[in-house]
Formats: structure tokens, C-alpha cells, sequence
């Protein structure tokens, strides 16, 4: 009877021990879509049997394990902040790479055209009234087109900094989630691995936060998450995060061009300059275009920015060719004058400056080259030969300008391809670390189909074992009320 008794209670644990495992099973199924959820399981042990000292045997279940493997996890999050940062620089090449029209038919390529042509035009006429105002007013349209693209380029800049300012904002938050877990854990007592719901959660935020910014995890002995940034800038350890915080800074009395617009500036919790050692994820790729793609086009603290440059140098080349030449012979002859404004007092503010001078009428246009030999229409003539410069002062950097323009626009193109081909090969590279990771922790849901066939059938099994050790039981009873 003892015996009976005791294989009874064997078969009853393994049936709540095949429950656990079912329990477990059933979990796994549930979470197989959710974000960072990991495959659960649970082991069965044997229990020790020894039929003599009255040991009956059976299953017991040992503790829950988790099949995450954090070289995989960091293997993706490793691809995501490449892929964060690619995608991030292909928005911003595009918004960029539309300024710089080169079909001709808009913008600054086609306000060189048309000054040259109306200077060419000119130069068959240069006593004309209406050819002069025709370069007025083309060389007002050059003018308005670098506005224009100035203008344009600014607004692009204020957009980037406020998407600084908001990524931060979602790093910040991001990290301020796991800082509610870590602080759970260390009330518990417990790590947040043992629950398999916080810990998918925990990794789930991780994953996220790996678009926006590159930095290194690891799990602390009590249960807490640790995040660095550069290797050694914490985000947060234990139950403290360390905000990042925004900054928008100037060159200083020590720039080239103090009066250039400001820099991004990322600050650590303490206060520490981090910008040129972030270079990873979204965040890398908005610092990039806000301190470096940026201001080399409409300047920075140590450059004057190719757009300002050009336009500079244009209107100067202009002007010069003006002043140098006559209206009249006279006497006495009287000398031509400038046609081109900017502010000579900002070298970053050029082109966003770049006016004709209202007073200049066409009469004031100087056509005549005094030479020697003298050219009456001279003047007209070195202007339409900007096309295609006969020597180095016609030139900028060794070329033309609209070769320039057209360089500055390819430049753009160039780094715009050069980054939608990085998010092909960075997102192929990310489903293979995904893949990879779904392999080593993922849930298979035809293992797990299998692992319920298996225990139901053990269920089953030990179901009409308990049945028959009844019947056997209740048998053993009837006989011993006979005897008696």
C-alpha cells in the first residue's frame, strides 16, 4: 500500500512538472513576435531513486533558462547603429543635394548662364541701353540665387539642429527606461533576466536606442544594466542615468570666422565635451552634417563654407573687371564702377549677402578696356570668357565657376550615393546578425509544436498510469476487506 501510495504521488509531480514545462512552452509561443523576447526553457531533472530506502524517483524541473546569447544581441545592435547612421545621412543628402540644381533651368547654374549671355550680348552692342539693363538684371538673378541656396541651407541647418536636439531628447528617454528596471532590480533584490517580460523589454529598449547612438551594455552581478558611450561616458549604472545634455556653440575670439553660425556641441551627464567622439548611429550622423557636411558650404568657425567662397570670389572677379575698364574716354575717361555688394565683414555671410548695388544704372556700366591697345567693348567681352577662363584670375580652384558649382553638386551627389549604398549593405549585413540571433534565442515554433506533442503525449501517458495505480489501488482495498 505504501508503495502505491508513493508511485502516486511520483506520477502526480510529474504531471505538475510536465505542467510547468507546457506553462513555459505556452509563454514562448505567446512572445514569439515580441520585441527582444528570448527563448525560454525548462530543464527536467531526476529525482534520486532507491526503492529500498524508500526513494520512489520521479521528475522535478530545475530553474528556467534563457537561450540569449548577448554576442548576438550586440552583434545587431553593432548593425543597427551602422544602419541608424546611413539612413540618417541619406535624409539629410537629400534635402542638401536639392539645393544644387545643375539641369540649368533654376538656381545658381542657370543665373551664371544667363549674366554670361546677356555679357556676351553686350559686348555686340556695348553702347545699348537695353543690353546693359539685361546685365543688370541677370547679374541681380545670380545674386538672388545664391540668397537662394544660402537660404536654403540655413533652413536646412535649423532643421538638423532641432533633430539634434530630439534625438538626444530620445537617447535620454530611452536610457531613462532601463533606469526604471535597474532601480526594480535593485529594489527586488532579483535580476531583470529572471523575468523573461522585463528582460525582452530591457532588450528591446537597447535595440532602439542602438539607431540613435553607438554604445557598449553589460549586466551587472545584481541584475542591473550598465550603458557606456565612447567606452568610457556612462549613460547609466545602475540606478543612475546620466543625461546627455545640447549645445550650440561658436567658434570664440580664437576662430577664423568668429562670427560663423554655431556648432553642435554634445555634452556628457557632466558636463564634458563628447561631439568629436560620437560618431555612431543617428546622432554621429546629425553631428556630422551640422559641424562638418554643412558649414563647408555656407561656413563655419574655421572655414568661409565653397557657396561663400564662390560667391566672393565671383563678384569680385566681377567688380574687377568693371572698375578696371572705362565708361568713357573722356577726357578725362571716366572709370567704371562696382557692381556686385556683400558683407566684407563676415566671410560666412557672403552669399547669403549678395545684392546689386540699386545706384548702378546701366550708363554706368564700363564696356571699354583701356588696354593698350584699347577695346571698346572689352569689358563685355572678359565677362562672357568666364565660361570658359583664359587664366588663372578668371578661375576659381583652377576651374570655371559654373565647373565649381557643378563640382560642389556632385560633391553632394557623391556622398549621397555613397550612403544609400551603405544602408543596402548595412541593412543585408543587419538581417544576417538578426538571423543569425533569431538561430541562436529565437523562438522556433516547430520546436515548440514538437516539445507539446512530446509532453502531451507524456501527459497522456502518465494520466493512464495513474488511472491503472488506482484501479490497482482500489482492487488492493476490496481484497483487504474481504480478509478481514
Amino acid at each position: 500500500m505504501p508503495n502505491l501510495l508513493g508511485t502516486l504521488l511520483t506520477s502526480a509531480g510529474s504531471l505538475n512538472a510536465y505542467s510547468q514545462v507546457l506553462a513555459v512552452t505556452e509563454n514562448n509561443v505567446a512572445n514569439a513576435s515580441t520585441p527582444g523576447y528570448a527563448k525560454q526553457t525548462l530543464p527536467l531533472e531526476a529525482m534520486s531513486m532507491d526503492l529500498v530506502g524508500g526513494l520512489a524517483g520521479g521528475v522535478t524541473v530545475g530553474q528556467v533558462q534563457s537561450a540569449r546569447d548577448e554576442f548576438a544581441e550586440q552583434a545587431v545592435r553593432t548593425q543597427q547603429t551602422a544602419l541608424g547612421y546611413q539612413q540618417q545621412a541619406v535624409t539629410g543628402l537629400t534635402s542638401l543635394q536639392s539645393v544644387f540644381d545643375i539641369s540649368g533651368t533654376t538656381g545658381i547654374d542657370k543665373g551664371l548662364n544667363d549674366f554670361l549671355q546677356s555679357a556676351s550680348a553686350w559686348g555686340q552692342t556695348p553702347s545699348d541701353a537695353n543690353a546693359q539693363q539685361s546685365v543688370i538684371t541677370s547679374a541681380a538673378e545670380v545674386a538672388q540665387s545664391f540668397q537662394d541656396a544660402a537660404k536654403s541651407i540655413q533652413n536646412l541647418a535649423q532643421q538638423n539642429n532641432a533633430q539634434f536636439v530630439s534625438t538626444v531628447a530620445q537617447v535620454n528617454q530611452i536610457v531613462g527606461q532601463i533606469q526604471t528596471y535597474n532601480q526594480t532590480a535593485l529594489a527586488n533584490g532579483t535580476s531583470v533576466s529572471q523575468d523573461s517580460g522585463v528582460d525582452a523589454q530591457v532588450h528591446a529598449a537597447l535595440e532602439n536606442l542602438s539607431q540613435l547612438i553607438g554604445f557598449t551594455s553589460f549586466r551587472q552581478s545584481d541584475g542591473t544594466t550598465s550603458i557606456l558611450i565612447n567606452g568610457t561616458t556612462p549613460l547609466l549604472i545602475g540606478g543612475t542615468q546620466f543625461a546627455l545634455q545640447t549645445s550650440l556653440t561658436s567658434g570664440g575670439a580664437n576662430a577664423t570666422y568668429p562670427n560663423a553660425p554655431g556648432s553642435l556641441q554634445l555634452l556628457a551627464g557632466d558636463g564634458t565635451d563628447i561631439t568629436s567622439q560620437t560618431t555612431g548611429g543617428q546622432l554621429g550622423a546629425v553631428l556630422n552634417m551640422g559641424n562638418q557636411v554643412i558649414p563647408s558650404y555656407i561656413g563655419g568657425s574655421n572655414q568661409a563654407g565653397d557657396l561663400n567662397t564662390m560667391a566672393k570670389q565671383f563678384a569680385d572677379c566681377v567688380n574687377q573687371l568693371l572698375t578696371s575698364g572705362n565708361i568713357s574716354d573722356g577726357p578725362p575717361p571716366v572709370p567704371g564702377v562696382p557692381l556686385f555688394t556683400y558683407d566684407t565683414t563676415n566671410d560666412t555671410n557672403v552669399a547669403s549677402t549678395l545684392a546689386v548695388d540699386p545706384s548702378v544704372t546701366g550708363g554706368q556700366l564700363a564696356a571699354i578696356s583701356p588696354g593698350p591697345p584699347e577695346v571698346s567693348n572689352g569689358v563685355p567681352l572678359a565677362l562672357s570668357q568666364l565660361a570658359t577662363p583664359q587664366n588663372a584670375s578668371q578661375e576659381i580652384d583652377g576651374v570655371s565657376y559654373s565647373q565649381y558649382y557643378g563640382n560642389m553638386a556632385a560633391n553632394v551627389g557623391t556622398q549621397l550615393q555613397n550612403a544609400t549604398n551603405n544602408v543596402q549593405v548595412d541593412q543585408s549585413l543587419l538581417s544576417q546578425a538578426q538571423s543569425q540571433r533569431q538561430q541562436l534565442s529565437g523562438v522556433d515554433l516547430n520546436e515548440e509544436a514538437i516539445t507539446l506533442v512530446e509532453f502531451q503525449r507524456a501527459y497522456q501517458a502518465n494520466t493512464q498510469f495513474i488511472t491503472i495505480l488506482d484501479t490497482l489501488t482500489q482492487d488492493t482495498i476490496n481484497i483487504l476487506g474481504t480478509m478481514a
